[in-house]
């Protein structure tokens, strides 16, 4: 099976490289990658034209603001895997990322996996290619007594498990876990995505669009959420909080109302792009 791994990136090509060297460690191989660039960057179009060794599609607009699910909705057109992953810019997946997502992947279900996130030291110290995240990934246990005294770190979702293995079939898998979209990692059939017509593009600067709107759309299509914590394991790079307030209300009150009609396949969706 074909996996589109749909990355979202802003102003970051340093992350973005450690991200495409991530994917190279890949233990599942048939995969492609769409880079949507939510702006136009042309250090980013020269790095992407010479860079070996993945298949990688660069889609990307002009930079007017906080467009985050435009561009998600122009990069799936381009996607030709019958799965979708979408990973944030500032997120570095494990070696199993893919192999261990496809190996429960199902019709009308979508993964909601989570990260975790490295402080500002090691996050540096990856940065300047003086640590490498697979040697975390491999030597984890150890790097978690570390983690362990950070409760921001969220270590506990750095141990993963096979989801094929005793441990997830007899243990990880009959936990009730919070299932609940979070935009920077989840996982679903390109079919089911298009089902409900992509992102919604009417909440703009609204965090809404691409997590809290997505889950109970899909829910409302008849799809099934499931984590995929300690599946799709990854890990978030830390980064200055840059977010401004954003006044959501009337945004919220769109969401409500969208709700409460069940209009799950949006308007201002993927289809007049693709």
């Amino acid at each position: 099976m074909l996996v589109s791994i749909v990355v979202t990136l802003y102003k970051d090509l340093e992350a973005l490289a450690l991200i495409l060297d991530a994917l190279k460690n890949q233990t599942y191989q048939n995969f492609e990658v769409i880079v949507a660039e939510d702006c136009e960057e042309k250090e980013t179009q020269t790095f992407l034209e010479n860079y070996q060794g993945l298949a990688i599609t660069h889609v990307y607009h002009p930079d007017i603001g906080r467009t985050k699910t435009t561009i998600q909705n122009k990069a799936i057109c381009q996607c030709h895997g019958e799965y979708l992953i979408f990973i944030d810019g500032d997120i570095l997946p494990f070696s199993t990322f893919i192999e261990y997502q496809v190996a429960v992947a199902k019709p009308k279900q979508v993964m909601s996996g989570r990260r975790v996130n490295l402080d500002r030291d090691t996050s540096q110290k990856i940065r300047e290619n003086a640590l490498s995240p697979y040697t975390i990934e491999k030597n984890y246990f150890w790097y978690a007594l570390k983690f362990m005294m950070n409760k921001e770190i969220r270590f506990e979702q750095g141990f993963s498990a096979n989801p094929k293995g005793f441990v997830y079939q007899n243990i990880l898998k009959k936990r009730v876990r919070n299932a609940n979209i979070i935009g920077c990692n989840w996982s679903c059939f390109k079919e089911d995505f298009i089902a409900i017509n992509g992102f919604d593009e009417s909440y703009g600067l609204s965090c809404l669009g691409d997590d809290t709107d997505l889950d109970w759309r899909f829910r409302a299509s008849g799809c099934t959420l499931i984590s995929s914590k300690n599946i799709a394991n990854a890990f978030h790079l830390w980064h200055e909080d840059k977010r401004e307030h954003y006044d959501a209300t009337q945004e919220v009150k769109w969401y409500k109302e969208r709700q409460k009609n069940n209009t799950y396949y949006c308007e201002h969706g993927m289809d007049k792009y693709c």
